[in-house]
């Protein structure tokens, strides 16, 4: 564990309500002060540390003098409007006390889904992250329905580590981690330490998608790993109340369980752009560019590209190719094709003047690029 957990800078923290709500009686403020807390020592310390939220239902309720959860999509939608507000307002009044802001990022599967929002998002939480703000994302709970929304926050804080390649995902729970079976059942179930995010057996452990123990509970965080670990990130499933837990996992001490990623994020990466998207047009570079892209590490820019083909949106995956028709690389474009043909062959300070807005400098960018 020690070896692995030292080595992440970019991480996603996962909190439910059961950690951050006062048995229904509204946000637990001591406990999101202690989330802060920890957090800002891991940014001064020169972690990036994503937060993925649960309460916002629960503060819902009780400002609105609710006593039982309401069954009603529109009560639960109206509940977490309402109880956004408080949610936010508690986080960025305890982030302050450390010198620091947090920000609202409410998501639906939409968003992730489409390629022009999921790069906006990406960016927007980057972003973020450069700036020392910690971003508070939860479920858009007020607009989703049961055809677009996650369903829990364990799948959310999975999706939020591919979008922005984190390094770790930390889900912590009111359990001390995954048992070898249901220790409430069975005397001889054992903490399962460390195992690979994925194994099959897992998900046995965890009960199965269908029984009582595993709807809700413990399988969502076993299947939250399982994807995190498609872009490389590992997954830690802790108690959110051990004492200084997240200074703790990052120094190295086994808390919990560690389900490893088998696969390097880079390599993740390259292999989504490069096997697993279609291509929805076409670069033909010259032959400075493809230089400074196989032998700099260089982002694509627009004067480097002779002549553009295709009709894309910004975000979609376009091919690189070299003027005799050879690939060379496949990355997520920052311009739609319209942008694309006017900006090409053109310097990137002559953008704002050939679109009348200043984008982005890269055609695209390294980070979205991978060679062919």
């Amino acid at each position: 564990m020690k070896t692995v957990l030292t080595q992440c800078r970019r991480i996603v923290v996962k909190v439910g309500s059961s950690l951050v709500t006062n048995q229904g009686a509204g946000l637990d403020i001591g406990a999101l002060g202690n989330w802060a807390r920890q957090i800002a020592a891991l940014n001064a310390g020169g972690y990036e540390v994503v937060l993925v939220s649960s309460g916002a239902i629960a503060e819902g309720m009780q400002r609105l003098g609710w006593s039982a959860r309401p069954t009603s999509v529109h009560d639960l939608q109206a509940a977490a409007a309402v109880g956004q507000m408080g949610l936010v307002q508690a986080y960025e009044s305890c982030f302050r006390k450390h010198d620091m802001h947090a920000a609202q990022v409410l998501l639906t599967h939409a968003d992730l889904a489409n390629r022009e929002r999921y790069l906006n998002a990406r960016t927007t939480l980057t972003t973020l992250l450069s700036l020392r703000v910690i971003p508070i994302i939860n479920e858009n709970d007020t607009v989703v329905t049961d055809e677009i929304k996650f369903g829990d926050n364990d799948t959310l804080g999975a999706l939020v580590a591919n979008l922005i390649e984190a390094d770790a995902l930390i889900i912590l729970t009111d359990q001390i981690g995954l048992y070898t079976a249901d220790p409430r059942k069975d005397p001889n179930a054992t903490l399962v330490g460390e195992a690979l995010a994925g194994d099959a057996q897992l998900e046995s452990m965890a009960g199965g998608a269908g029984s009582a123990i595993g709807r809700g509970g413990m399988i969502t965080k076993i299947l939250a790993a399982k994807r995190a670990a498609r872009s490389g990130a590992h997954t830690v499933i802790a108690s959110g109340h051990e004492r200084d837990v997240l200074l703790r996992l990052l120094q190295g001490e086994a808390i919990g369980t560690l389900l490893i990623a088998t696969t390097l994020t880079l390599a993740a990466r390259k292999q989504w752009l490069a096997d697993h998207l279609q291509v929805a047009g076409k670069l033909v570079l010259d032959g400075g560019a493809i230089k400074a892209l196989r032998s700099g590490g260089k982002s694509l820019l627009p004067v480097g590209v002779k002549s553009v083909s295709g009709e894309f949106e910004r975000g979609e995956v376009v091919a690189c190719v070299g003027e005799d028709g050879s690939d060379i690389a496949r990355g997520l474009i920052n311009y739609n094709a319209e942008e694309a043909r006017l900006i090409a062959q053109h310097a990137s300070h002559e953008i704002e003047a050939l679109l009348g807005y200043g984008g982005d400098e890269e055609i695209i960018h390294r980070d979205n690029l991978v060679l062919l």
